[in-house]
């Protein structure tokens, strides 16, 4: 198996004339922002004059690795150099703005406040429950995903039981998790709830050892992108890992919320504990901390969701990163510019979901007498031909008591919306024609 290495030009030495020019520092900052770009694309931008390619990416070299504002991390690789990072011009804008939108709850003009927050919660962490699996191989497709989150079906394969082991992990870090400090026993815990019935049980919950010979690889042509640091290596940085999350230290620099939990992201995937599930605990870990620091909105930012469209750019993330001088900059970039575009898909879902939802909300209130929980649960069937909820399932979802739910589901069943069947011990409800009503 072949291992993958960067192609890297060898470095030139240039005169600092050269390297302090003004003009020439323009064409530095042009691979650097809007995007933090590595050599195999930084050759194709604009080259300062009389430099050949090669010339120019030594001078790009030599500003980032000289940079004023390079901030060594506590990640480090097996030889003990740390991993390093430095701000971006566009960062300080954007991590301004999540300090002020991700830190609350979205308002809306038609819902009730709380039912329109756990909607949304609701639907966040199913997205990235999906597409966290998907990102790891799980082929079951979105719509089916979904109907067996919200209906609570029993996973019928292993990609269905990796998304809803997913959301069930997403879940507890929302409901409790986050309410805790970090620990080893937590870690395997989050394991375990990530990889019961996927994985061997002997692999469930527990840190990888030597013998389990774990690498990354693409399992098509067999390139290796990734092994991972030696057992004995990986049990002392876990323990810096867990202190690091937890903010145990009074000697560590104050760093902004996102871009510690981006290094965690990192630091879970770089040190790859276990012998499977480690991307899905690099991004759940993720979410733990925000949601610790109290970035409520993040909850509704399915950012697996939009990594999904760009996977070999995920990938190069951490190979830039552990390949070019540990700059850990690519890294917190990238996943940047991920949670900036699932941040202006939600804005755009939502403007698209008020506009679409105006008149049929105030029809339903004004005409049927409808509480929110019920007109959500009747768009739900208006949307999927065949779906079916029972009081557990709808008590889950909008997190009220059981009385609550019969009330609504009696009522709607009262005014002709659904019907209900006995399954075993459960009542099971559809939805019936009178649906289209509320929908025309």
């Amino acid at each position: 198996m072949e291992i993958f290495r960067l192609k890297k030009p060898p470095l030139r030495e240039i005169p600092f004339s050269q390297i302090l020019n003004v003009d020439v520092r323009k064409f530095v900052y042009e691979v650097s922002s809007p995007e933090y770009l590595y050599w195999d694309r930084a050759k194709h931008k604009r080259i300062p004059p009389g430099l050949t390619p090669e010339e120019f990416w030594a001078i790009v070299k030599f500003w980032r690795l000289n940079s004023f504002n390079r901030v060594n991390t506590r990640v480090k690789d097996e030889k003990g150099n740390p991993f390093c990072w430095h701000t971006l011009p566009n960062w300080d804008y954007f991590l301004h703005e999540c300090d002020m939108q991700l830190g609350g709850h979205v308002e809306s003009p038609i819902w009730d406040k709380s039912i329109f927050n756990q909607r949304y919660v609701t639907r966040g962490i199913m997205e990235e429950a999906i597409a966290s699996s998907q990102l790891e191989g799980a082929s079951t497709t979105r719509k089916v995903a979904k109907r067996m989150i919200l209906e609570r079906r029993k996973p019928n394969s292993r990609s269905e039981q990796m998304i809803m082991n997913n959301y069930q992990a997403m879940r507890e870090i929302e409901e409790r998790l986050h309410l805790l400090k970090l620990s080893k026993p937590i870690l395997l815990e989050l394991h375990g709830i990530l990889t019961q019935q996927t994985i061997k049980d002997d692999d469930v919950g527990r840190i990888r050892k030597k013998e389990d010979n774990v690498m990354v690889c693409d399992n098509i042509s067999g390139i290796i992108y990734h092994i991972p640091p030696q057992t004995k290596f990986l049990l002392e940085e876990l323990e810096e890992f867990i202190d690091f999350a937890n903010d145990d230290s009074h000697q560590q620099p104050y760093l902004h919320p996102l871009i510690r939990a981006i290094i965690l992201h990192f630091w879970m995937g770089y040190l790859h504990p276990f012998t499977d599930g480690n991307g899905r605990m690099a991004r759940t870990i993720f979410y733990w901390y925000l949601l610790r620091k109290k970035y409520w909105g993040i909850s509704y930012l399915p950012i697996s969701k939009v990594i999904r469209q760009s996977p070999g750019q995920y990938r190069d993330a951490y190979i830039y990163t552990e390949q070019d001088d540990n700059d850990l900059t690519y890294f917190i970039d990238y996943i940047m510019r991920k949670i900036m575009q699932a941040k202006k898909e939600f804005e755009t879902y939502i403007k698209h979901k008020e506009k679409e939802n105006r008149g049929m909300a105030e029809l339903a209130r004004s005409k049927f007498h409808l509480n929110d929980r019920q007109i959500q649960l009747l768009r739900y069937f208006h949307k999927n031909s065949g779906a079916t909820t029972t009081i557990k399932t709808h008590s889950n979802i909008y997190r009220v008591s059981r009385v609550t739910t019969k009330r609504d589901l009696e009522f709607l069943k009262k005014e002709g919306f659904v019907a209900s069947t006995k399954v075993g011990r459960e009542r099971v409800f559809n939805g019936l024609p009178k649906i289209q009503e509320i929908f025309q």
